[in-house]
């Protein structure tokens, strides 16, 4: 199946725009069979915004797209568009009423339906000819004019993607939802797509709430990232807020790869293999998890304050990760490096820190 070549700066840019709107959750709860999977959330996501909802499979990021769409209704708290509310104690609107568009995982295309069938689909409320034009106006919009009398089966699967999309903008919604929209493209195709999907919904001015487990597509597409982990919000801000200064380790650690030591604090600092780190505003005695990621790690011939030696290589590319042995760790450090940098023969190596790359937090109990 052939793949369309089509740049960001080929879509059209005069695109059918949406009036954007304002969607927060207040103290959303939810459970399945009384096991809890949201709980008291509270997020907002701004009118125009692209707001990533980021976290491990099970956090209950799918579950509030469902709940946001009016799929099914959440046990507790409200759903407000632009505090409006469309979700709560006193008021339920069905998902058609709520100009809110969705994209599913597997996209959801009927089979039996050509492109511009399927894309007609969602507007009920125009008739055929009307529908056809907007249809047609949408699939323009993502590139695909030329494919209207295809069906699914003869798309590649970005194309199909793209097809989901025009589907759920069609009706102009105030706010679109995407449930790992990216996870079954080929990796070659990701990075494009996404440039795409990202210039697509700028240009429809369109407020999107964007699910997925994955990190670096997070900080490549939104405005704003929400993390969340067993049903709970952990942090909410830009991808440099949530890199630079991530409010505890699962946060940490789920944004970059780390070397994790335990210490315990002594007048504001804590003893690792790696040196001695600063730990202020812990109080002494306290048990505190040290966090040092593998860039923050330099990897020398000659220069550096730690002695180590080198016992595993892996290959990666543009870089290689190490695997080091050093005097006191129990096990191995980790570092990155770019690839060629040390030649293959070399063992002994120096180490330095990056203190920027240096994170403590506090240890919880086991």
């Amino acid at each position: 199946m052939s793949v369309i070549h089509k740049k960001v700066d080929d879509l059209p840019t005069s695109v059918g725009v949406s009036f954007a709107a304002r969607l927060a959750f207040e103290h959303v709860e939810h459970a399945y069979d009384e096991k809890p999977v949201l709980n008291d959330v509270n997020l907002v996501a701004e009118a125009g915004e692209v707001l990533c909802l980021l976290g491990p499979s099970g956090s209950g990021k799918s579950t509030l797209l469902r709940i946001a769409a009016g799929i099914e209704p959440q046990r507790a708290g409200r759903v407000m568009l632009n505090d409006r509310e469309i979700a709560g104690p006193s008021h339920f609107l069905p998902p058609e009423k709520r100009s809110i568009g969705m994209v599913f995982q597997d996209f959801a295309l009927f089979p039996h339906l050509t492109l511009l069938e399927n894309t007609r689909f969602g507007l009920t409320e125009l008739s055929r000819k009307d529908g056809a034009a907007e249809a047609r106006v949408a699939l323009a919009r993502v590139g695909l004019s030329d494919k209207v009398d295809a069906y699914p089966h003869e798309l590649s699967g970005g194309q199909q993607q793209r097809v989901a999309l025009a589907r759920a903008l069609a009706p102009r919604p105030a706010v679109l939802l995407m449930d790992e929209p990216f996870s079954g493209l080929d990796s070659r195709l990701k990075d494009t797509v996404r440039a795409e999907t990202l210039a697509i919904l700028r240009q429809s001015r369109t407020t999107a709430i964007i699910v997925t487990h994955d990190a670096e597509e997070a900080m490549r597409i939104a405005d704003r990232i929400a993390l969340l982990k067993d049903g709970r919000v952990v942090q909410v801000g830009t991808a440099e807020t949530l890199y630079h200064q991530p409010v505890d380790l699962f946060t940490a650690r789920f944004f970059s790869e780390v070397n994790l030591f335990k210490g315990t604090v002594e007048n504001g600092t804590v003893e690792t293999p790696l040196g001695i780190m600063e730990a202020r505003g812990f109080v002494n005695g306290s048990t505190v998890h040290v966090a040092i990621r593998l860039v923050g790690i330099g990897v020398s011939e000659a220069e550096g304050d730690i002695e180590a030696r080198i016992v595993k290589r892996r290959f990666l590319g543009v870089s290689e990760i190490l695997e080091l042995a050093v005097a006191g760790a129990e096990e191995r450090v980790r570092a990155t490096i770019r690839e060629g940098y040390l030649p293959p023969e070399v063992k002994k190596v120096r180490l330095s820190l990056r203190r920027s790359d240096v994170l403590v937090f506090a240890s919880k109990p086991d």
